[in-house]
């Protein structure tokens, strides 16, 4: 309880440690698979954002009222003395057996909630799992891009090197079902190096939902070089009309090689829970769970309990008007639409989605020139910061989707967000019908 004097030989003592504490720090170096990483985007334009106080449709995180009865399973959920411990490291009894009861009949297959379905500490780290259970140094995983960047720097994590192959527009490219690979320039990607095909549906940021002719041909290609598919499907609750979500692990033969990520915060519009999952064959599974045992050991217990919850009150819904998994659906293909319509008032073309949380903006009709802004950077970026500082509409650039080589293909596109409250999209709109061109 007494203060240290600075003449006391005690605080010099301490004093002297930790300058010798500081000295060995200034002396190690960032380990080199972190050479890459830099200013995380994220954080980047939500500091932005926050700053000017603008209405942010750019981030993927819902910003309406979590639903009532996922409160209440909280608020059971906390009661129980075992729901604040530790779990099952490999996921939450109740919540994996959830997830197979969900999932079994949507792969056609009974899926065993002990040894092919593990939980992580959101899709995040299940991705970084499959990522670092199978990467060694010099392998390469196939991306299809624009894509998540989280998938480059667990890549950088593990030393290896991702080889990215576009979805490009192809003929009307104001439909994201349009936005198509290149098949030849796909299958030169692979080689024998190839550990990994990393894919998005629906996609994100474009929007696509791969057809079930595109996933066979995508699985034929990984079957021929061996490869195992890491397919994050986290937006798979979100398909807009006439839009059929089509899992590549339910196709034939492709169990075996699949790995199939999903998660709570994107499925019930709780970003903020940080509950995911993967659901493969064992074999796979046991690898994740491996990784996992070594960084966060398991998902929060309380957080997995209300999880299950929710999932067995879906089921008990499914195909009234009480079901969540509609609600969402409907609305977020609403709110798409009130947006599109605002861009295409003003000039801009929207790329209508198959479903997810995002659709892109051509913003090139505009005319918008950022050239005097000698920054740098790409247009997309110096557009997005314009927006937000002048007219307090957050927005997310699409270059940083892509790697330095394809990055052109998307140069004055944005990235808008659906999954917001009727405040925040009619603000929105507000704002966008205010724009003008050049």
């Amino acid at each position: 309880g007494r203060g240290i004097n600075a003449d006391d030989g005690e605080f010099q003592t301490f004093q002297h440690y930790f300058k010798q504490i500081n000295l060995r720090m200034l002396a190690a170096q960032p380990a080199s698979r972190l050479k890459n990483f830099g200013v995380n985007l994220w954080a980047e334009f939500s500091s932005l954002a926050n700053e000017h106080k603008a209405t942010n449709i750019g981030q993927g995180f819902p910003d309406f009222a979590v639903p009532d009865f996922l409160q209440e399973e909280v608020k059971e959920a906390v009661a129980k003395p075992s729901a604040n411990w530790y779990t099952r490291a490999a996921g939450h009894p109740r919540l994996v057996k959830a997830l197979s009861d969900e999932f079994s009949p949507l792969f056609g297959r009974s899926i065993d909630p002990m040894t092919e379905v593990t939980t992580a500490v959101g899709a995040y780290e299940a991705i970084y799992a499959a990522i670092t259970a199978f990467i060694n140094p010099g392998d390469e995983a196939v991306v299809i891009e624009p894509h998540f960047d989280c998938y480059a720097g667990d890549m950088d994590m593990c030393g290896g090197k991702l080889v990215r192959v576009p979805l490009r527009p192809n003929g009307d490219g104001t439909v994201a079902k349009n936005w198509t690979l290149d098949r030849k320039e796909f299958e030169e990607a692979f080689n024998d190096r190839t550990k990994l095909l990393i894919t998005t549906t629906p996609h994100n940021p474009v929007g696509k939902m791969f057809t079930e002719e595109e996933l066979e041909f995508i699985g034929g290609v990984c079957a021929k070089h061996n490869v195992i598919i890491v397919t994050d499907e986290v937006y798979e609750r979100v398909v807009f009309q006439g839009s059929k979500h089509v899992r590549i692990a339910a196709l034939p033969g492709m169990w075996e090689r699949t790995i199939t990520v999903g998660s709570i915060g994107k499925s019930f519009s709780v970003t903020g829970w940080k509950v995911g999952w993967a659901i493969g064959p064992a074999p796979l599974i046991t690898q994740l769970q491996h990784v996992t045992s070594c960084t966060t050991f398991t998902a929060p217990t309380l957080l997995q309990e209300a999880s299950a919850g929710a999932f067995e009150r879906e089921a008990r819904v499914k195909g009234t008007p009480d079901s969540y998994f509609d609600w969402l659906s409907g609305k977020l293909e609403d709110n798409c639409r009130k947006l599109a319509d605002a861009f295409s008032h003003i000039g801009c073309v929207p790329v209508w989605p198959d479903g997810g949380y995002f659709m892109l903006v051509d913003t090139a009709p505009m005319g918008w020139d950022f050239t005097n802004e000698n920054t740098g950077r790409c247009y997309d970026v110096d557009c997005v910061k314009w927006l937000t500082r002048e007219f307090k509409l957050a927005t997310i650039p699409i270059s940083v989707f892509y790697g330095d080589r394809n990055r052109h293909l998307a140069a004055k596109y944005i990235r808008v967000c659906c999954a917001k409250s009727d405040a925040t999209i009619d603000k929105a709109c507000q704002i966008i019908r205010s724009l003008k061109k050049a």
